[in-house]
């Protein structure tokens, strides 16, 4: 039996210099996806690596795998992971189209870019069809994506013009990633991939400070000493034009000359190679079609690459190919040892067997799970199987176990019998396919940020002139070149055109009748704002009150969760989304803190709202306390029914329903059960709101789409929201204004994507 007492750190460079992946440069086949990664990892040494992917798809996963390994091997923290292994995706959009990439491509392309002309890139991940347009060189780059350290000499506009330069939107206040104010001494701006946005203030012309702040509150909540700005953008005007011609000298291999020992990996190599021609085809059938069109359009030898240069460069790289062949190529492919793990399936007593014969063969065995709650979980559901798990730390010596767990992001496991260990990803032992999460939806969701959000005849509201109908997009020309419009059409055939600069002054409708569209010009958007503003204030007086009367009232603190809550967790069949998470973790701190909690919870139909309130049903439950679920008609109340009574069919939980589809003997035996306390959960629709409806001990009350309720009905609600905690659900979207003009007031969590 081998020695496991050892540290992640120790393990894993171990086992990368036993499977000779410390060899820089070397071509490696027979490589599962995974371990491509932790061959990059082990082969990290100076200089920048870069590895081409095929696909999008696989810089993501490529991009978390190598994050993994790499962070383990050196004791890396998140943060530094971040601007370490960086992702470096394709614009995903055709160029003869006239569409801006998405944000967070942008900002994804660009830092990935100026870290490779500084020399600080450790490893940048890149599409194969993100090689494909050209760019601006790499010195223009660098003097746009110049950093901030504290004590420099510069003003607040120069700071702005700098800011404008890389691609930031001035906006006052800063909200969202990319934007900037310039205000006096002081300058804030919100980075791409940070979590809050910073302050720079100065006196004259010195850069006094620099701290991060909430832009909620206002208030600093870091110190820094030094800030990058993360450019949003690639193509730079030529320095010695006219402003108005882009800079398209260069292209992504000049990138690699900055820094010494650079090194390129091409994984997959044909199909990589399959994907540089199709972008090529493309462009080249894209600018025939403007030509037909009679649009004014840049040949593609002018936005793309030369095809043959970028072939003699992938020539050049070394391989990284999961189908070994020799094919007697002149380029060594050194053939690894490499299997893909079982895929168990939620099978836990066949994957201890598959734990207990790698050990037997003398390997090490690792698990990677999600969270630190995961993983103590599975250590208990090791110990009912007599198979000792033990947390690794890395930091710290581990006690000798047969499997070591540890956590992070791995997509999936991999065996190298020669390098004697067995990594297993969650995804690998559990019937739910964890996925690498996407990128993160702005909490602006529902403003409108890319045009195939938007279909022709499409109703959308412009912030300052109300409904209109989208007829579709223009070019129109400005100055000596052609710009992207949106046309919008209002009542009385009145046109708009708004430059696709200015996406987030529209938002979608959606409004639960037609839409009616607006005058342009006329007073009707102006009154309906003015009626919402007073309706606004009037709600937000409606529940300041209701709030302090309900804080006046010392409300129920629960429990912390404990092991039935984690088993409750474990048995949803699906992973969770960043949205329900969120609105879980908000839950739960509501639920423990010792005042009553009013949530609003908004999300989409599908999006898993009821998931989330099932889990804070079955908190107050374990507390000892009745929970109520309201719905609007009777058959939603049939369908929580079903979906409760299913969730929570393995725990010892009572649930019933009170509708018209019960008579009135299972109706009066349902009461008197939650009048005894013997029922624990019950559902129904405006039937529970009656008088003769007594709970013994109510907790928790769930009140699905409550504006579907009547004036009596909700008046009843607003009563019973005064005895304890309330969640309210609605498939409404909220505008980012209404979101907005809530906080501090409504407490509420947004769920804004579907679980996959």
């Amino acid at each position: 039996v081998p020695n496991t007492s050892l540290t992640l750190q120790a393990l894993l460079k171990a086992a990368a210099a036993r499977a000779g992946f410390g060899e820089p440069g070397s071509s490696l086949g027979g490589l599962s996806p995974a371990a491509k990664g932790f061959a990059i990892a082990g082969a990290a040494g100076g200089g920048s690596q870069v590895v081409v992917v095929p696909t999008d798809g696989d810089v993501d996963q490529m991009t978390a795998d190598i994050r993994f390994f790499l962070g383990g091997m050196e004791s890396l923290s998140s943060y530094d992971l971040g601007r370490s292994v960086l992702p470096f995706p394709s614009h995903e959009v055709d160029p003869y189209r006239g569409l801006a990439p998405h944000f967070d491509v942008a900002s994804a392309r660009g830092q990935a870019l100026h870290a490779l002309a500084r020399g600080s890139a450790r490893v940048v991940v890149a599409a194969a069809a993100a090689l494909v347009p050209r760019l601006s060189p790499p010195s223009r780059i660098l003097t746009a994506g110049r950093g901030l350290v504290v004590g420099a000499l510069l003003e607040p506009p120069a700071l702005g013009d700098q800011l404008a330069d890389a691609g930031f939107t001035p906006e006052d206040p800063v909200e969202a990633h990319g934007e900037f104010c310039v205000r006096g001494g002081v300058v804030d701006f919100f980075p791409a991939g940070d979590d809050q946005p910073i302050r720079a203030e100065f006196a004259g012309d010195s850069l006094e400070s620099l701290r991060r702040f909430d832009p909620s509150t206002q208030r600093s909540t870091q110190s820094l000493d030094r800030a990058d700005i993360v450019l949003l953008r690639e193509l730079f005007e030529l320095e010695d034009g006219d402003g108005m011609e882009l800079d398209r000298s260069a292209w992504f291999g000049d990138y690699l000359t900055q820094g010494s020992g650079a090194r390129v990996y091409l994984s997959e190599a044909d199909e990589s190679r399959r994907t540089v021609a199709a972008c090529l085809r493309q462009a080249a059938t894209g600018f025939a079609d403007a030509e037909a069109r009679g649009e004014s359009a840049l040949p593609p030898e002018e936005l793309l690459v030369d095809g043959q240069t970028l072939e003699a460069w992938l020539d050049t790289a070394a391989r990284l190919e999961q189908l070994w062949e020799d094919q007697g190529s002149a380029r060594r492919v050194r053939h690894v040892a490499c299997q893909p793990v079982v895929e168990f399936h939620g099978r836990f007593g066949d994957w201890t067997e598959e734990i207990v014969r790698s050990r037997e063969r003398g390997e090490t065995v690792l698990l990677v799970a999600g969270t630190i709650g995961r993983a103590e979980r599975v250590i208990e559901l090791l110990a009912d199987y007599d198979v000792r798990g033990q947390l690794i730390d890395r930091a710290n010596e581990g006690p000798d176990a047969a499997l070591l767990v540890t956590t992070g992001q791995l997509t999936r496991g991999f065996r190298l019998p020669d390098a004697g260990v067995q990594v297993f990803a969650e995804p690998d032992v559990f019937d739910e396919e964890r996925r690498v999460r996407g990128r993160r939806n702005n909490p602006s969701q529902s403003f409108v940020s890319d045009f195939r959000d938007l279909k022709v005849g499409d109703p959308v509201v412009h912030v300052d002139h109300g409904v209109a109908m989208f007829v579709g997009l223009k070019q129109i020309p400005v100055g000596l070149e052609q710009h992207e419009f949106m046309e919008l059409r209002y009542a009385g055939q009145d046109k708009l055109f708004v430059p696709v600069q200015q996406l987030d002054l529209l938002q979608k409708y959606t409004g639960s009748t037609k839409a009616s569209l607006d005058r342009l010009g006329g007073a009707s958007w102006a009154k309906t704002k003015t009626k919402v503003r007073k309706a606004m204030r009037d709600m937000a007086e409606e529940l300041l009150k209701l709030y302090a009367s309900r804080r006046a009232i010392p409300g129920h603190a629960f429990g912390a969760d404990a092991h039935w809550h984690r088993e409750f967790g474990d048995a949803f069949e699906y992973e969770l989304t960043a949205g329900q998470e969120a609105a879980i973790a908000d839950i739960r701190r509501d639920m423990e803190a010792p005042t009553p909690m009013d949530r609003l919870l908004c999300g989409d139909v599908g999006y898993g709202k009821t998931e989330v309130a099932m889990r804070a049903a079955f908190k107050a439950v374990m507390d000892g306390k009745q929970v109520g679920i309201l719905a609007p008609t009777t058959v939603l109340a049939f369908q929580h029914y079903k979906t409760l009574t299913d969730r929570f069919a393995a725990f010892p939980v009572r649930i019933d329903l009170v509708s018209r589809f019960r008579g009135r003997a299972e109706q009066k035996q349902s009461l008197g059960e939650l009048a005894s306390g013997r029922l624990d959960i019950i559902i129904g629709t405006h039937r529970l709101l009656s008088k003769d409806v007594r709970f013994r001990d109510l907790g928790l009350l769930v009140v699905d789409e409550e504006q579907r309720f009547g004036v009596a009905h909700k008046e009843r609600i607003k009563q019973m929201r005064r005895r304890g905690d309330v969640l309210t659900m609605t498939a409404t979207p909220i505008p980012r204004t209404l979101n907005m003009s809530l906080v501090g007031i409504r407490d509420m969590s947004v769920i804004e994507t579907p679980p996959k």
